[in-house]
């Protein structure tokens, strides 16, 4: 554990030097183009007792409620800005990859570990299970800010945010296996499905229960909404596992049915929610760094091992459940490629490779070494090379570009109004109207436009243009009907038009 004579002050001036070293990481990290992750991990390294010393870490349960903590907040922020509109559409591709998709990885790793380690087959199952699955933290921080095609990205961002349940079931289930004769495989079977189904039906109940809150309780600060989301995000894992649900899979879609929802302050919740998540990846990785030991990790024993397992996870397992995973959906050759290339592994097998050692299994330090450097080279071989593979599989669509205005829902307090910032599209049927045409409701006022980075003052001729930005100051019970007007495409005009000559 953190050793115990520690001064409270040195302590907080390492954390506060930790987060300092997280932040500049990443930003080396996207100029170099090595996964954050890893940076975290070696700074973690560095700064532990077999490295220069500064802080002596070996409490797996104190690891492990870390790593969870983390994972809840950053699968919620994850969750939270995932449009469903985007991943209903590679629902099934995703959800084949997150339970077909693992067994079949976690089979063929086992075999290779069997074979590699000559362990028994019980063993080698639970390192299957244990790099099973894609991870949620790296997928998400990888994917960022890339302008790789929706569908791959919404694809691989699914899959991530699904299978940690099956990852965290398979793994449990076989330490079971391996520390009772009285588990059997109807037992499995059942736990299975009481996992998940219970785990989905608690994370929609939490989810539209927060959403309701968060739009009719009124707060005295802004600030709290932010809060009180999170304090639904660790509620939702919570009572999951209390009752021996999936709690990952529950945050996962309690996060999804409420960033897909209107809500008060969300701009204050979405940016809350994404500073929180950047730096739980920072204190995870870290403190997983501080818990591995360099030198059992770094010896010629654990590389050669660790190399052949990783290269039969990176080229033989992944692209095999992948390619059989999705053989029945319209995914061409090279969208195959890139998403076996791109299934990192991150701090969710770090974190389940404490669970043997927390269990006292047999051959636990030796399956946390092996985890340990098949992540770290995963995350640094694969998570370097994903821009420039779909490059060169033509992979990549267009550079969106973000707007530079930060206003999305902004409520204004006790007033009960909202200001909405809205861009208008290309097929946007107010395109050419000036605003007195446009029926507005009376509650509805624009407030100003920005039309080529300049500011417009509106008046009742002002003439709507694609591309304009539009803000608008409206009662928050006019908000359903003002985005309704404002989201009507061309196309739906001209056909009301046409049925009513």
């Amino acid at each position: 554990m953190i050793t115990e004579n520690i001064n409270i002050d040195y302590f907080i001036v390492l954390l506060g030097i930790f987060l300092i070293l997280g932040v500049v990481t990443t930003k080396l990290s996207l100029k170099f183009g090595v996964p954050a992750l890893v940076l975290f991990m070696l700074i973690g390294m560095l700064m532990g007792s077999d490295g220069v010393g500064f802080i002596y870490f070996d409490d797996p349960h104190l690891a492990e409620l870390i790593g969870i903590i983390a994972l809840i907040i950053i699968l919620f922020d994850g969750g939270m800005q995932t449009r469903w509109s985007t991943v209903k559409k590679v629902a099934a591709p995703s959800l084949t990859l997150a339970t077909v998709g693992v067994l079949l990885t976690t089979s063929i790793i086992a075999f290779g570990a069997k074979w590699i380690l000559n362990i028994d087959w019980l063993e080698a199952f639970l390192i299957g299970a244990i790099v099973g699955s894609t991870d949620a933290a790296a997928i998400f921080s990888v994917m960022t800010g890339q302008n790789i095609k929706d569908k791959l990205s919404s694809t691989l961002e699914a899959e991530s945010g699904t299978n940690d349940p099956m990852a965290v079931f398979l793994t449990v289930s076989i330490i079971q296996l391996i520390a009772s004769d009285n588990t059997n495989i109807f037992m499995l079977i059942g736990s299975f499905i009481w996992q998940m189904g219970l785990g989905l039906g608690i994370g929609l109940s939490l989810g539209f229960i927060a959403s309701k809150l968060i739009n009719h309780i009124n707060l005295d600060s802004g600030g709290l909404y932010p809060v009180l989301v999170l304090s639904f995000a660790i509620l939702t894992y919570s009572l999951s596992s209390l009752i021996n649900a999936s709690g990952l899979l529950a945050v996962y879609v309690a996060a999804l049915f409420i960033g897909n929802r209107q809500l008060t302050y969300r701009h204050s919740i979405i940016r809350f929610n994404e500073g929180l998540a950047w730096m739980m990846q920072i204190v995870m990785f870290i403190i997983l760094g501080l818990f591995a030991s360099p030198p059992q990790i770094m010896n010629w024993d654990i590389i050669w091992k660790g190399l052949l397992l990783s290269i039969i996870l990176m080229f033989i397992a992944r692209p095999i459940a992948v390619f059989l995973c999705t053989a029945f959906f319209k995914f061409t050759i090279n969208d195959k490629i890139f998403i076996s290339w791109a299934g990192l592994r991150g701090a969710v097998p770090i974190v389940l490779a404490t669970f043997p050692m927390i269990a006292g299994i047999e051959n636990s330090q030796l399956m946390f070494n092996i985890i340990f450097f098949v992540v770290l080279t995963s995350a640094l071989i694969q998570g370097s090379s994903i821009s420039f593979l779909a490059e060169k599989l033509r992979l990549t669509g267009e550079v969106k570009a973000s707007s530079p205005y930060t206003m999305k829902f902004v409520s204004i307090g006790k007033a009960n109004a909202e200001m909405i910032e809205f861009e208008v599209g290309n097929d946007n049927h107010i395109i050419g109207k000036p605003l007195d045409q446009i029926s507005f409701p009376e509650q509805a006022l624009i407030n100003a436009i920005i039309r080529n980075n300049e500011l417009v003052s509106p008046h009742s001729d002002t003439i709507i243009h694609e591309g304009d930005t539009l803000y608008i100051l409206t009662d928050k019970k006019a908000t359903t009907t003002l985005l309704s007007i404002l989201n009507e495409r061309k196309e739906y005009e001209q056909f009301v038009s046409a049925t009513s000559e």
